[in-house]
């Protein structure tokens, strides 16, 4: 059985399906889980012709505290949804591809599986799945369930 299960979440509700899927798993093998948040990083405002607006790290510190609160409350949600929250380890990442700071976490956290949601949305290529659970299939030696 499974002894650590990674849970990532964009706050959707199919993230919550797959958290009520991996506190199954969870309380079989009494399992540790974490849940994980990819953050977008923060980028700088271009204005035409490449200029760059002058920031003195406002804007920047902003943009964490609001992603970073965005963040803590949907791994909440995963939190509770799982039913372990006793058990459950809440994650922030900062990624530009949240698809490798999935992998990524589950390597550095030591997950021996990734329980994901598929809501079927993006581009052409993420039809059927969702392109971040394509991506993590894809490139993942961590086994990965998927909810749909």
């Amino acid at each position: 059985m499974y002894k650590h299960i990674l849970i990532p979440t964009d706050g959707s509700a199919v993230s919550l399906k797959a958290a009520r899927e991996a506190a199954k798993l969870a309380r079989a093998g009494k399992s540790k889980v974490t849940a994980l948040y990819v953050m977008a990083p923060y980028m700088p405002q271009v204005i035409g012709d490449g200029y760059i607006s002058p920031s003195n790290g406002s804007m920047a510190r902003r943009y964490r505290e609001k992603s970073e609160k965005v963040a803590g409350k949907a791994l909440d949600k995963i939190a509770t949804a799982s039913g372990v929250k006793e058990r459950c380890n809440k994650v922030i990442v900062t990624n530009d591809q949240p698809w490798a700071g999935i992998i990524k976490a589950a390597r550095d956290n030591k997950c021996d599986v990734i329980v994901m949601g598929s809501r079927g949305r993006g581009s052409v290529a993420g039809l059927l799945l969702g392109s971040e659970t394509t991506q993590v299939l894809s490139h993942s030696k961590t086994p990965v369930l998927v909810c749909r």
